[in-house]
């Protein structure tokens, strides 16, 4: 039998002309069970940053299968520099507008720098708060085996973990920079990172700024989906930052990373439409008489 909807209920996941959704994903609400599920199966998932209504409502639409308020909103929403300055109380009412907005998404929320580090009940502390206050679905956090245990304590305390390895922007100081992670003899040590992550309890393991063989290595050696961004194409899902994927990023002494790809152009759009809505108002075109009463 066909999915039927209501007015008051939400779209068939993916639904629309261009919508698509993971094979084994029969509908509703995805979890951390489906992206298990597409990994045994072969399959692929995408993943992109949201951090208002609007965008978590035409990811969702589009079947984007998991959303991610990153603690890049700190350099793509806040206008900060790095990832480093934002906070866990800046980044919960982005949390909510997206878990309000995505009925079907998976959604996961990034620990900010300082907010996990000092302790394992710290990290739980702030899971609590992303799933209670923010009403996310996950957590994501930066760090290889040295944050096992307390990848565990959250486990344990029903807060599902995605982990993060490879490239940490969080880290950023103390690895030199915005540097490849992985390369060589030190592929072998993302290996046991991820190995430690998915023992500890962690559902996923994103890489990031990882050669593509090191990536690959790493997703045959554990059995929990893997997400790579600039880390080639043997990783079950894929995630970007939604302002590099739309093209709304950019303008003079912006540097585009080498594993963005632009779907759209929406800073030229959005630039040419504010320009001719300005326009218009100065020269007393708009409003018309059909926008007045």
């Amino acid at each position: 039998m066909a999915p039927t909807t209501s007015p008051e209920s939400p779209a068939p996941y993916g639904s629309g002309p261009q919508a698509s959704r993971m094979p084994s994903h029969p509908g509703g609400r995805v979890r951390i069970h489906h992206l298990a599920a597409a990994k045994e199966r072969g399959e692929r998932f995408a993943m992109l940053t949201a951090y208002d209504q609007y965008t978590a409502q035409i990811f969702d639409e589009a079947g984007v299968e998991v959303l991610l308020i990153g603690d890049s909103a700190a350099n793509n929403v806040f206008g900060h520099e790095t990832s480093l300055p934002v906070t866990v109380d800046e980044l919960l009412p982005l949390c909510r507008a997206v878990a309000r907005s995505a009925h079907h998404a998976l959604v996961v929320a990034d620990f900010p720098f300082g907010s996990y580090e000092v302790s394992p009940a710290q990290a739980v502390e702030t899971g609590v708060r992303f799933l209670k206050e923010g009403l996310v679905h996950a957590v994501k956090l930066e760090g290889g085996a040295y944050y096992a245990d307390t990848v565990r304590a959250m486990v344990q305390a029903g807060i599902p973990v995605m982990a993060h390895i490879g490239f940490t922007p969080q880290s950023e100081h103390a690895l030199g920079g915005y540097r490849v992670q992985g390369r060589g003899d030190d592929a072998a040590r993302l290996i046991e990172d991820a190995k430690a992550l998915e023992a500890a309890g962690a559902f996923c393991v994103l890489m990031e700024m990882v050669p593509a063989e090191t990536a690959a290595a790493v997703d045959a050696a554990i059995s929990i989906p893997t997400v790579g961004i600039g880390a080639g194409a043997s990783t079950t899902g894929q995630v970007l930052v939604w302002q590099d994927m739309a093209g709304l990023r950019g303008g003079e002494g912006v540097r585009i990373a080498k594993f963005v790809k632009r779907y759209a152009n929406l800073r030229e759009t959005l630039l040419d439409a504010a320009r001719q809505y300005a326009d218009e108002v100065r020269t007393g075109v708009f409003p018309g008489p059909e926008h007045s009463f």
